[in-house]
């Protein structure tokens, strides 16, 4: 069903951003040092993301024979309570296509696609028609990378958005706990996970030592 369909359930003062649902898959600590704590460092990798979205942004709308390609296109969704922008959306007539320009390859953790199905979703309930499909092009490859939006992926969207207005009516950051990922983020040097991680090693380490002496 498009989601156009169904009721609304927040107010356009309560959307959160569709592109923190790619944060919170990465590390739901890294989504709420931006989303909740307004911290932001930027790395090699941040930076060529920000330079190819706001290249594909500039360049404007046209028509390619019978497709109309509209760039940096606003969305929003009322149910799922996200707002955000398009990178791409091809218009085949009345049926669109949103197209998501990544600066690197494919993720195993599916967050691109779930951003990609995110803006569908949104597309859904603002024309009220169904989409069911968009595409990944992924600058590594140069290649697009098709992505059918089946009802796995959109219950994990609609699984994510309600953890991220939790977590903001929460209003509290997760603490941190490192993973090889964080080696990645832009924001290690301001979550510090290793320092968490030493830390708590020690404290576990000297209650071994407390328990052990008791115990003689």
């Amino acid at each position: 069903m498009p989601g156009g369909m169904c009721k609304p359930v927040y107010n356009e003062d309560e959307l959160l951003p569709l592109s923190g649902l790619q944060h919170l898959v990465f590390c739901e600590r890294q989504w709420a040092l931006i989303h909740l704590e307004q911290q932001w460092e930027e790395n090699r990798l941040t930076a060529e993301g920000r330079l190819l979205h706001e290249t594909v942004h500039a360049s404007g709308s046209e028509s390619r024979g019978e497709v109309r390609i509209v760039r940096g296109l606003s969305l929003r969704c009322l149910r799922l309570g996200i707002a955000g922008q398009a990178d791409v959306v091809e218009f085949r007539g009345s049926q669109p296509f949103p197209v998501e320009y990544k600066r690197g390859k494919p993720k195993s953790d599916r967050c691109d696609e779930i951003q990609l199905c995110a803006q569908a979703l949104c597309l859904e309930e603002m024309l009220a028609v169904s989409i069911p499909a968009g595409a990944l092009f992924y600058g590594t490859t140069r290649r697009r990378a098709d992505v059918l939006f089946d009802e796995p992926l959109r219950k994990r969207v609609e699984e994510l958005a309600e953890r991220m207005h939790e977590l903001y009516r929460q209003r509290k950051t997760p603490e941190a706990s490192y993973a090889p990922r964080c080696e990645q983020c832009s924001l290690i040097e301001v979550c510090l996970p290793r320092r968490q991680r030493d830390a708590s090693c020690y404290l576990r380490d000297r209650l071994r030592q407390a328990l052990e002496e008791t115990a003689e």
